[in-house]
């Protein structure tokens, strides 16, 4: 029997992704969100509260780089999704993860997330329910580690995590359960 829970946020997974940008002071800040995405073959949608300090950067510098973070940096990635850059600028450096400039964008680029978007702001779009912000993707960033024999990016090695909206938990993913687009081709037989 369905139970009526009325209007929530509730589709699974979420994926997790970190936000990086630079602060004013060169200083690195990372964000970490889940509720945004691909929009395009190369875009992503971002969609933020507006007062952010990750804002504030990506409206002063027009870059950021988006990164998949892993089971191996969870708790990290927890912390840096939990405290405001607007209350703690020095929160990237308490977690002893690791950043080099990006040479394609003026965004850092975390060296312990395997699979990075280096992306230029392209639109602010300032919306009745909050700010949704378009990226354009220039270029991936993928460490070896996480490719497979044909340079692919393997989703299973990733490593990553999703966040449970419902429960606020965070659930490993990546074992693969089927090949797309061709798992249900029994149905597509007349």
């Amino acid at each position: 029997m369905m139970k009526d829970l009325g209007v929530k946020p509730y589709l699974y997974p979420m994926p997790t992704y970190m936000i990086a940008t630079y602060n004013e002071d060169d200083t690195v800040d990372a964000m970490m969100m889940a509720w945004g995405g691909i929009c395009a073959e190369d875009m992503v949608a971002l969609n933020l509260e507006a007062d952010h300090k990750t804002v504030a950067n990506l409206r002063a510098r027009g870059a950021f780089t988006l990164s998949v973070p892993g089971m191996d940096t969870i708790k990290e990635s927890d912390y840096l999704g939990t405290i405001s850059g607007n209350k703690s600028p020095d929160k990237f450096a308490r977690t002893g993860l690791h950043a080099v400039k990006s040479t394609r964008v003026d965004a850092p680029i975390i060296t312990e997330y395997p699979l990075t978007l280096e992306c230029t702001v392209a639109e602010f779009q300032d919306q009745p329910y909050g700010l949704r912000i378009l990226g354009k993707i220039v270029n991936v960033l993928a460490d070896e580690k996480v490719l497979d024999e044909l340079g692919r990016v393997d989703a299973g090695k990733l490593n990553a995590f999703a966040f449970d909206q419902m429960r606020n938990g965070y659930y490993a993913m990546g074992e693969k359960a089927g090949l797309a687009w061709n798992i249900g081709a029994e149905y597509l037989k007349d």
